[in-house]
């Protein structure tokens, strides 16, 4: 089958100078040009999605401790979808296929219904728009519980951004958080710490070096519609900023530093975040859903790369 594609049908959306190509397998966004430049680390049409690339983390981001987790006084087990470090990982959705239900110029709109299954008995209806305009990208999720009892769930995506020709070492970041959760050897929080002062404080921007993170931020520093945004830039004044709306609460920032080959440390992953790891057993943040309810937020990608 020579024109076997891993990700599935393949949508193009494009506005002025901008392209982006969102997927059948997982929904998410494989490709980003502004001005010719590609600022995702995304991937060829021709490959399995490597290390989570773009891709939708739902009903719940990041890990979850041994899968397990209670609520409404029933006791749950996922799948280790990360065996190595007996965690399940980034949702259920991520391998699914989408469908679209819209497109137009710039705009495609996809969903996906993730039925009730051992370990997360709830049914939702899930619906994902991207939309190109002059402003960059912007990503709006709708959720809706079709199920009969509260589901709990949480929302993130993970892109790679990248400014061509410049390593992650080389880049400037600007995180507006006060904290930083710390983890144990799972990834796996267990406990906070102020950023004030220290390594991880990105309150100003700052030239990333070294430093590897796979860390997730909160205690936002909100702007004045109460979203939040992220920036990488360089010294020749090219940025790329995402930004989310009020309704994430945390940001996730990989520095790519356990990836091999040509992917080691060449983005940086900006991820945004409902809830923390783990939400699913300590309750932070964690949306509570119920029956009939919808649920809305977005995020966005915006590139300024000069003339």
């Amino acid at each position: 089958m020579t024109n076997f594609r891993p990700s599935g049908t393949q949508w193009t959306l494009s506005h002025g100078d901008q392209t982006a190509t969102v997927v059948e397998v997982g929904g998410g966004l494989r490709s980003y040009t502004v001005g010719g430049a590609e600022i995702l680390d995304g991937y060829a049409e021709a490959e399995l999605c490597p290390a989570g690339a773009g891709q939708l983390l739902m009903p719940w981001p990041n890990r979850i401790r041994d899968g397990h987790y209670r609520h409404g006084g029933q006791a749950l087990q996922l799948p280790l979808s990360e065996p190595t470090l007996h965690n399940a990982i980034h949702g259920l959705v991520r391998w699914l296929s989408w469908h679209p239900v819209r497109q137009e110029d710039g705009l495609l709109e996809v969903e996906c219904v993730l039925e009730p299954q051992l370990g997360y008995p709830w049914r939702l209806a899930l619906r994902v728009e991207y939309r190109l305009d002059d402003s960059g990208l912007t990503v709006t999720h709708h959720v809706a519980n079709r199920s009969a009892d509260t589901a709990p769930f949480g929302v993130g995506t993970h892109p790679y951004l990248r400014i061509p020709g410049l390593p992650v070492d080389d880049l400037t970041l600007t995180v507006p958080a006060r904290t930083r959760l710390l983890v144990d050897g799972r990834m796996l929080p267990i406990g906070a710490a102020k950023v004030a002062g220290g390594e991880f404080d990105f309150t100003e921007p700052r030239r990333i070096g070294a430093l590897e993170l796979d860390t997730a931020f909160g205690d936002l520093v909100r702007d004045d519609e109460g979203g939040s945004t992220v920036t990488i830039s360089a010294a020749d004044g090219r940025a790329v900023h995402v930004w989310a709306d009020r309704n994430f609460h945390w940001w996730q920032l990989f520095t790519a530093h356990t990836l091999a080959g040509e992917r080691h440390r060449r983005a940086v992953a900006i991820e945004p975040m409902t809830c923390p790891p783990d939400a699913m057993r300590s309750g932070r943040d964690l949306i509570e859903l119920a029956p009939d309810e919808t649920w809305q937020g977005t995020w966005g990608i915006r590139a300024d790369l000069g003339a």
